[in-house]
């Protein structure tokens, strides 16, 4: 048998299908190939996945891989994408196909009117809905990331500091109303470097707390300013590719991060995780997935705004021009919730 999934795109929803790779190959073993259909930029994140026989990736149009998976002869499509692109694969393929109900209706309704229709159901409980025809069930197991060998960071030898004795800071996002403002982050770092100076001993840490600042080239700007107005951040953003970056995370003791690609894959891991939201909200079903530890994830949002969500994705800059979901976060919040992890 050969199942083909969709999933076009970003990182941290592609992280989220992880779970539905791993169930088809529970259920049905050796007897299937599973491929993944997917954008060329973010077939890394699936690269090793023991779940795969192969994945299929276009750069920009999806002719490029038409004949590719005509050839295949899939028996089912589980398409987690639903779009019109999607459905161009269906039509192609005439192929039986299971699809993700995207409740485009019911998110419209919370960004538009603050009506609530949505289901209190993780996304990834309701990707593995869409396997019901096959009788799979969730196996609670959480999300998967798998490294490359070649893309694991030594952290010790390359940023001079010691597996599971850092925080790592996912300073960046896809929209700019989804990113802490990178001018409240450095008392974070400072505070937490003075908390725990003062705990090292209780800590059994080697060295002083560091602050590994996590994002892409279009987040250098951003952390350039953060680590010139700090003593204890180690900037590597733009620096390493997302599979060295996960690597990074993984090797955490915490990880806070915006609502972003990254704040999955640290998920994945089941790293604690304080999950900073701006404009977008969790409701959504798309916070940090850890069945296994639900304790392990913090949510710190503002509650008492009623512009949010302003957008299931994101702006370039606030609508209201004012950005208080961020700037009215509680720093010292962020602060504690990190120093109880450290001590855990």
């Amino acid at each position: 048998m050969k199942i083909l999934v969709i999933r076009f795109s970003s990182i941290g929803d592609i992280v989220l299908t992880t779970p539905v790779l791993r169930l088809l190959k529970k259920k049905f073993g050796n007897g299937v190939e599973i491929h993944y259909l997917t954008k060329k930029s973010y077939a890394p994140v699936l690269k090793v996945n023991p779940y795969i026989s192969k994945i299929h990736s276009f750069e920009k149009n999806l002719n490029e891989v038409k004949q590719e998976l005509k050839t295949a002869h899939f028996d089912h499509i589980v398409d987690l994408h639903k779009n019109v692109r999607s459905q161009t694969v269906i039509n192609w393929l005439k192929t039986p196909a299971l699809r993700f109900n995207k409740l485009n209706w019911e998110k419209w309704l919370l960004v538009n009117f603050k009506i609530d229709k949505l289901p209190n159901k993780h996304i990834v409980d309701r990707y593995i809905e869409t396997l019901a025809p096959f009788d799979i069930q969730n196996d609670n197991e959480g999300l998967d990331y798998f490294i490359p060998q070649e893309e694991k960071v030594d952290v010790e030898r390359e940023l001079g500091i010691q597996p599971n004795q850092y925080v790592a800071f996912v300073i960046g996002a896809a929209h700019q109303t989804k990113k802490y403002p990178k001018e409240k982050i450095p008392y974070i770092c400072e505070m937490l470097g003075e908390k725990t100076a003062m705990l090292i001993d209780a800590l059994n840490f080697k060295n002083p707390l560091k602050i590994v600042l996590i994002g892409g080239k279009e987040d250098q700007e951003d952390a350039l300013y953060i680590y010139n107005k700090t003593q204890n951040t180690i900037n590597t953003c733009g620096k390493y590719s997302v599979n060295q970056s996960a690597s990074i995370i993984e090797q955490a003791k915490v990880v806070i991060t915006n609502d972003t690609g990254m704040m999955h894959i640290a998920a994945a891991f089941q790293k604690p995780v304080i999950s900073i939201w701006g404009n977008t909200v969790p409701k959504f079903g798309m916070y940090p997935y850890e069945p296994k530890h639900p304790e392990n994830v913090v949510i710190i949002e503002n509650n008492h705004l009623n512009c949010r969500p302003c957008s299931k994705i994101g702006f370039s800059k606030c609508p209201k021009k004012h950005f208080k979901c961020m700037q009215w976060e509680n720093e010292r919040l962020i602060i504690e919730d990190t120093l109880r992890f450290l001590q855990k």
